[in-house]
């Protein structure tokens, strides 16, 4: 009876610990927030809604297309993913032969590239030891933080998704993400 209490109380104990860790990684440290009366940052009047541009479904499809393109161009199997304004999936194709291993790194790279809008490569370099973005791609259910992910933006510089491609080399994943991006109009 004793051995009972003393196992089931190291097992309360053990799952306590671990929601205090989890607790303590997940919370995050104090940020300043804007008053919400001042609407920083925003030209919405209150009780206005926002309004957003995303990426079509054609534009998704141009931005594939060409980086299909540019891969058998360079010769290589690369896997392709398009998200929309909102992070989600809204194109992918794996080319024949492509590794399989590189799907999520492609999706990843492109929600990557729309959470911070910016390319990939860029928030690698944020997320260095000492650097402001340190340890950032073990947020969001993991990020992709080297080259290969790049913000679509419209012709008046709207980030309208984002294109992730993964399955060779950092620099050519790279130069076929900016040719897919660069296919959108």
């Amino acid at each position: 009876m004793l051995r009972q209490r003393l196992v089931i109380c190291s097992v309360v104990a053990l799952v306590v610990s671990a929601l205090v860790y989890a607790l303590n990684v997940s919370t995050p440290t104090a940020v300043a927030q804007p008053d919400p009366g001042s609407r920083a940052g925003s030209s919405a009047q209150p009780g206005t809604a926002l309004s957003s541009q995303d990426i079509s479904l054609e534009q998704a499809r141009a931005a594939v297309d060409a980086a299909v393109a540019k891969s058998r161009e360079m010769n290589v199997k690369m896997n392709i993913a398009v998200v929309d304004a909102g992070g989600n999936l809204k194109g992918f194709a794996r080319m024949d032969g492509a590794w399989l291993g590189s799907i999520d790194i492609a999706q990843k790279k492109a929600k990557t590239a729309r959470y911070f809008d910016m390319p990939t490569g860029e928030v690698g370099k944020l997320s260095q030891p000492g650097k402001p973005l340190y340890m950032i791609e073990v947020s969001n259910q993991g990020l992709i933080t080297f080259p290969g992910g790049v913000p679509i933006r419209t012709q008046g510089d709207v980030v309208i998704g984002a294109i992730g491609v993964s399955g060779s080399t950092v620099e050519n994943d790279d130069a076929v993400a900016r040719a897919g991006a660069g296919a959108v109009k």
